[in-house]
Formats: structure tokens, sequence, C-alpha cells
């Protein structure tokens, strides 16, 4: 039915906007006539040359006023001082009897009412404020209800005086300047789509709905509240404050609680935070409504609900709750109902939070109040029917056999009501803030300053349009509190945050913990400068997440079909970090760097390359100083003992020939231990490949010189002649030539260097030598394997030559370990990764070498040092084998 009045309002209004455009067009008395929804009583079609005789009166009936006094102008107020409307069904026979109200009184409306009152009174009796000039009231219960607001604003709009007399100088005494209310949005909106075609301004002390700051649909609106839009922006920043990302919310099914919903969610979302359920309900909802609202509250696992309601439906729902308990929630309030003394019955409530219009002082406001004489009372049926509520009695002789009779003891002094109630004065100071503003807009149209004295001329007859810039110019303190209205009619905004916390006796307390402004710079609005008490009395922020936060080194993963603040926390993938909390992604360390234990930070990686600090470094490299040593004792044996027939007879020059080679390639394996760089690069791998091209060269001559020797005994041969000494010097010379200019060559073109190794091991970096050229490598290498080859052939060839000493055999042995283990080496070589690469080449450097003057040289030394009588010319000469 209010939403068919809101529809009806919107077409009064269009009605209205081309009687407006009448009244300038038909001349003033017309415009008076259509302005007043007068009828003229004429007794023929003509007009009576009499105009005095002709009276003008209201249609319908008129609506009583709650509060009324006249005066010089009138200002208007509309309050929802009884929570419903009486139902009425029509049966359109008959005229309908005017909507009337049901139900209790709202103590606090009626407060609004009478300081409305007080203001007025306040204001007549000011020298400074419209001297000599009288402000009257006309004051309405709206019933809470949008039919009975717009019969009301109809009837303001159209005129005071039931019937006057409509001469050439009609006059309009007591005009209806500015209108005060309404308490709800639904209702304001409606009105002021009607009084908005005729400019006159409603100022609202309470309707908070941000679409009312449109001026395009609302142009003579005003307000002393501040807007829903920067209220839902700081509750949004409340939630965000204490990290709540997962929260309930639950709004009046009206214009306020819908719209002020809407702007909190989209201010929400902004800050990251998810609503599970979004429920609405108004309080002439069936009770089957209200259950299923406090059911999903009950069920929901938001532990914070922010609660855009009114007043009248937050008590409905918590009255709900109260009959089975629900879990303990954290309510966030708005100003509708956060500061309001009548929830405070709610216990279970306690803790909750929220922003309100900030407290004041009005002094003389509650003497007035409590000045109600049993005369006054008497003669109003609206302070009538509170005395007898508040009191429990009935004034009068109307009482009924079981009621009580009023019999003068009752003292309002004693009285604890919402109307007495002036120590938490917020929306009525809203009130007194709006009266004052009427009044301020009202002077300045009408009075004049002259030689520092105020002239007001109370007959200056004010036009709507006239009033209306006059109020939008508005810019006054008034007991310290400033009053203006911005471009669309606002206040600044400014909130205290309100805690509701119990005291030392039990009982639930208004504490002002914090405040917000929304004039200040972004960031500085808020601020909290008390400790706050949560649900429960809890000391602690209660939590309220659909998943805990997802710690550094984890990322979030959404969950399926759920809101953004439901997730997953996976584990950062290998490489990658997060740093943050609740991190939505990971993201890889640089090159050289690799994630800690955790994942939430990147550490250097450790550097690795065979050095001699190790275990397999100082091994390997004790194992080469080791065969350096034998092959220079060995050298040492053989020099010892050069004129003995066992060394004369294996060609001592070549035998230290290769001696030398073999100690240098058991150096060379030192070069490839410890940290990489540009020349030992270039050393470890043309020493290796020179040294051991000597090496083979030494034993492939030393392999010739015997298959040679044998060959020279047979008759007629002359080969001896053609390997001597200088031959086998040359052939040495020559073979370890080339490997010398292929090791040239590959230094000059691409020679190895220094490299760190990120690709084999992703979590530590590996030092080692590039080849520079893998074609010069293996080329070095095929190289020393062809000789070795040729070897091999060679000494196996000459195995079979009888003799008790056959250097073949040995040179044989030797060889076949040598290719044994460089056939071995290439696999290893190729699969072995990072430091355990060098490692392989030094064991094959090792091993080879070991293999060399182990199968060469032992059995030699074995002799000269321990079988002598063996070392002789004829042992030497038998034929029969070893």
């Amino acid at each position: 039915m209010e939403i068919s009045a809101v529809f009806i309002g919107l077409i009064l209004s269009l009605v209205l906007r081309e009687l407006n455009s009448a009244l300038v067009s038909n001349g003033s008395r017309d415009a008076v006539k259509q302005r007043a929804g007068l009828t003229e009583d004429r007794s023929g079609a003509g007009v009576s040359t009499e105009a005095s005789s002709v009276k003008c009166k209201l249609q319908g009936t008129s609506r009583l006023p709650a509060f009324s006094m006249h005066g010089d102008y009138v200002i208007g107020g509309v309050f929802s001082i009884h929570r419903y409307k009486q139902t009425v069904e029509n049966n359109y026979t008959t005229m309908p009897e005017p909507l009337k109200c049901t139900g209790s009184l709202d103590s606090r409306e009626l407060r609004f009412s009478r300081a409305t009152v007080f203001a007025i009174e306040e204001i007549n009796n000011s020298s400074e404020l419209l001297p000599g000039i009288k402000l009257g009231y006309q004051i309405h219960d709206s019933c809470a209800a949008v039919p009975v607001a717009m019969h009301v604003t109809f009837q303001l709009s159209n005129g005071l005086d039931p019937v006057f007399y409509t001469g050439d100088n009609c006059s309009q005494s007591g005009m209806m300047m500015a209108i005060i209310g309404e308490s709800g949005s639904t209702p304001s909106i409606s009105m002021s789509r009607v009084i908005g075609a005729f400019d006159i301004p409603l100022v609202s002390h309470f309707a908070t709905c941000a679409c009312l700051s449109d001026k395009l649909q609302f142009p003579s609106f005003f307000r002393t509240i501040p807007s829903d839009q920067f209220q839902a922006d700081a509750l949004a920043k409340l939630v965000k404050h204490f990290g709540w990302t997962w929260i309930g919310a639950v709004r009046s099914d009206s214009d306020y609680g819908n719209n002020g919903m809407a702007t909190f969610l989209q201010a929400a979302q902004k800050e990251g935070i998810c609503v599970e359920y979004s429920e609405s309900f108004y309080r002439t909802h069936p009770r089957s409504r209200i259950q299923r609202v406090a059911d999903v509250i009950r069920r929901s696992t938001a532990t914070v609900i922010v609660a855009f309601v009114a007043s009248t439906e937050f008590r409905i729902l918590m009255e709900e709750l109260s009959l089975e308990p629900s879990p303990p929630r954290q309510w966030i309030g708005t100003e509708a109902w956060v500061t309001n003394r009548d929830m405070l019955k709610f216990s279970f409530c306690a803790g909750a939070v929220g922003f309100g219009i900030q407290r004041s002082v009005i002094p003389g406001l509650r003497e007035f109040l409590l000045d109600l004489s049993p005369t006054k009372v008497a003669a109003s049926p609206l302070l009538t029917e509170f005395w007898e509520e508040a009191f429990n009695c009935r004034l009068g002789k109307t009482a009924a056999v079981d009621e009580r009779v009023c019999d003068g003891s009752e003292d309002i002094q004693t009285l604890q009501s919402l109307y007495t109630d002036t120590s938490q004065l917020r929306i009525t100071n809203m009130v007194y803030k709006a009266v004052y503003a009427i009044a301020h807009a009202i002077h300045n149209s009408v009075c004049q300053e002259t030689n520092s004295t105020t002239q007001c001329d109370k007959n200056t007859n004010i036009e709507s349009n006239q009033f209306l810039t006059q109020l939008k110019k508005v810019k006054f303190s008034q007991n310290g509190y400033d009053v203006s209205f911005d471009a669309n009619g606002d206040p600044v905004a400014t909130y205290e945050l309100i805690n509701w916390q119990k005291s030392e006796s039990g009982s639930i307390e208004f504490v002002t913990v914090g405040f917000y402004d929304a004039s200040l710079s972004a960031g500085q609005e808020f601020s909290i400068n008390r400790n706050l008490t949560w649900m429960e009395g809890r000391t602690q922020v209660p939590v309220s997440v659909c998943s805990d936060s997802c710690p550094p080194g984890t990322r979030k993963v959404l969950q399926k079909g759920k809101p953004i603040c439901c997730y997953d926390c996976i584990l950062c993938p290998e490489g990658e970090i997060s740093n943050a909390t609740d991190s939505p992604d990971c993201f890889p360390c640089p090159k050289e760097f690799w994630p800690n234990a955790e994942r939430d930070s990147c550490l250097p990686k450790p550097v690795e390359f065979l050095s001699f600090d190790e275990v397999l470094g100082i091994i390997l490299a004790a194992f080469s100083v080791a065969g350096a040593c034998l092959a220079i004792i060995t050298a040492a044996v053989f020099f010892h003992h050069r004129t003995s027939p066992i060394v004369r007879a294996n060609n001592s020059e070549l035998s230290f020939l290769l001696l030398f080679s073999l100690t240098l390639c058991f150096l060379c394996s030192l070069t490839f231990i410890g940290a990489p760089t540009e020349w030992s690069c270039m050393l470890r791998h043309t020493a290796f490949g020179i040294t051991f091209v000597l090496c083979i060269s030494c034993v492939l001559g030393k392999t010739i010189v015997v298959l040679m020797a044998f060959k020279a005994t047979l008759p007629a041969s002359n080969v001896m002649k053609w390997f001597g000494p200088p031959q086998q010097r040359m052939t040495v010379v020559s073979f370890t030539f080339v490997q010398v200019l292929i090791c040239t060559i590959w230094l000059v073109l691409s020679p190895p260097f220094p490299m760190k190794n990120l690709t084999t091991y992703k979590e530590r970096i590996i030092l080692e030598c590039a080849l520079g050229s893998d074609i010069g490598f293996w080329v070095v290498l095929g190289y020393i394997g062809l000789l070795a080859a040729f070897c091999l052939v060679l000494a196996v060839l000459a195995r079979k030559l009888p003799d008790n000493f056959n250097e073949a055999k040995l040179i044989t042995f030797s060889m076949l370990i040598f290719c044994a283990v460089w056939i071995t080496f290439i696999p290893a070589y190729v699969s072995s990764p990072g430091k355990f690469t060098v490692a392989v080449e030094i064991f094959a450097i090792l091993a080879s070498s070991f293999g060399l003057i182990l199968c060469i040289f032992a059995p030699k030394c074995f002799i000269i040092l321990f079988k002598p009588e063996r070392n002789t010319k004829k042992h030497l000469m038998n034929k029969s084998l070893m």
C-alpha cells in the first residue's frame, strides 16, 4: 500500500506542477484557489460584482494537527509519533473516514515534535532572530505510514484556513514556509516529490537515504543529518579496520534500508568484504518473514552482522531472536537504531558498534519537556495518550471499571522514558537545527540590518522560490553547532563511533569510542580513541572470515561457486614465494636466488663447486699428490739404478720422459679442484690434453721400440737404424705437437670459460667451466683415444714375444686399463650433474695415470728393490717366459 501511495504521489506531483504553472499565468485569485484546492460557491454562472461575498473552502476532511499555533509565518512538522495506522476496509458506498493512528506512542518521536515547539518558542522569544515576528507551527502525526504522510503534506501545501474570502487582495495569513520531517526516508521521498513542485522546502532531521541528495528529483529537499552515502563508507571502513571480511547483512525493506544497504555493499566490495547473506524485512510483513530472517542469522557462519534497519524493524527482529537464542553475533549498526535507548533492553546485543550523530546539549529543553501541567496534558489528545501510557492510568471520568484513574500524584520528573531522556540528544539536535535553519532563511528574507538594529516586516509575502534560495544560503552557528547545506542540501558528515558497553551496575550504556569526519583528508576520517567491548563482553576483536588468512609462502585459490573471501591456501610452487598475508599469487625468485623452506623470502642460492674444503675434493687432491709423488719416487729409483740391466734394457730415456708426463698428469687434476676462473678453465683442459698425449706418446714409443728390437734380431734386419733415439724423440714431439696445435686452435676460437650453471639444479648454482666449443673438447679427447687405441693394438701384437722381460705385456695391461677407464668416462661424464662431472673427470685422469704407472713401472721397481738377483743381463737374456 505504501508503494502505491508513492506512485500516487508521483502522479499528483506532475499534476501539481501543472497547477503551479497555472498559478503564474491565471492571476492572483485563481492561483490561490488552485493552490489551496478550493472551490468557489457561486449561485450563478457569472461572476458576482461583490467580490467580498465570494468565499472558498477546503474539500474533504482535514486532519487535526497534534500541536499547532498561529503565527506570521508557519512551519510544518511531520513526525511518526504513532507506530502504525489503522487498517480500514472501504465499501465504496460512503465517504471513507480519515486514516487514524493506532498502536503505542513512540516517545522518541514525541520528543522530536516537542523539541520543534521548544525551538519555535525560543525563536519567538529571541530579540536577535526574527524580532517582532511570531512563528507558528502545524505539527502532525504521520503514524509512520506513507498514505498519512501524503495526506498531511497535501493539507500543509493547500493552506491553513479551512474557509476564507477571495477578494482582489486575498491575504494568505500564516503562510506555510517549510516542513520539518519525516523521520523515515520513504515518506520523505513521497513528500518531497509533491511539495517540490511548489518549491516548498522539506527539511528532514532523520531521512538519510542517499537518493534524496539528487537535486533533479528532489530540488527542495534539505536535511540536517548526514546522507547514508557517508555512513555507508564509514561502515565499510569500520568493518575493514577490524579485519572482518565475511559478514551478514540485514536491512529494512524500505528506501532507507534498500538504498543504504546498496551503498554500503558497493563500498564494502571496494574494501574486499564479502557478504554471506543480505536479508530484508519490514514491520508490516507477516511474522513468518521475520522468522525466516532470524533463522538465517542463527544458521549463518558470519559472526558480524551489519544492520541497516530503522529502529522499529530492529526492535521486531530482536524480539524474534530473543525467543530462541542464537550463537553470539557482533552487531554493527546505523544511527537509526544504535543510539536508540529503547534498544538497550536487548542485552544479547551488548558490544554492538555503530555510528551515531554527535551528542549535543540543548539548554532548557529538559525543563520544557517536563513542564507538563494537568491543564496542558488535558488540552492535547496526544499528550493525554502519552500520560496515560506512561503512568498506566486514565485521565478524566472515561476510565473503565478495571482501570486506574489518574489522581494527580503522577510525577513526570520521576518518569524513565525516551521522552524525558535528554542525556543523549542526537537526532533531537537535528530537529533543533532544522527549525533554526528555516528561521534564519525567513530572517534573511524579511529582515534588514539598519544602524545596528534589525527591522523585520511581517507583512512581506515571501515567494516559495525566493525562500528556497535563502535556505540554500543559510550558514550559522547555534549552541556551538555549525549549520549549513552543500549543493545537494546535505550538511557536513560527522559521526561518533558508539559502543554498547556494560557499566559496573550491569546496565548497558552508550560509550563514544571514536569519531568519523568526512571533511578530513582520505585516510584521516576515521579514528578510535578508546577500548571497545565486543559481544559477550569480550575484549578481543571477534573474527569473522570465511577462510583463515593465508600465511606468507602460500597463495589464495578461490573455492568454486563461493565469494572471493572463501578460498584455500596452496603452498607456493617450487622456486616461487609470497611474502604477504593473503597473497593472491606467488612470484618467482630472481635467477640467482631460491626460496627458503617457508617460501616467504628469496635467499641467494648456495654456490657449489668441487673445492679443497670438502671431503671429495680432499680425497681426490690427496690421490693426485700421492700419484705425483709415486711418479717422482719411481723416477728417483730408476735414476739411482740407471746402470742396472733392467733400466738400461727398457729405454731409460723414454721411461724418464713417461714418468715426467705421468707426474704432470697427476698434478693437472689439481687444476680441476677449486672455484673456476678464466685461467683455470683454459689450463685444466689444455694441460690435461697435452700431458696425456705426451704420456701416451711415450708409451707408444716404448711399444714401437719393443717391436723393433725383436725385429732387429732377424738376419739382415736394419730396422733399429730407422728407429733410434732421435726418431723416438721426434715421434713423441710430433704426436704431442698435434695436440698442442689442437688446443691452440681451441683456445683461440672458443676457449673454455667459467660459468654459473643455473639449470642443472634449480635450488643451487654450479660453478663450472663451460667448454666453449664442444667440438674442441671432443677433438682433444678423441685424439688421446686414437693414440691410446693405436698403442693398444701394437702392444697386443707384441705381447707374446719371448723374453724374461717382455715390456709389451705390461703396456698391454696398462692400455687396457687406460681405454676401459676413458670408455666408461664418456657416459659417466655426460650424465654426472654439477660438481660430480668434475669429480668423474679427475677420477678418470687419476685412474688411467695410476694404471699406467703401476702396470709399467711397478714390476720393474719390485725387481730392482726386492729381487736384485733377477736384475742381471743373464736373467734378462733367458728365453724362457716369465
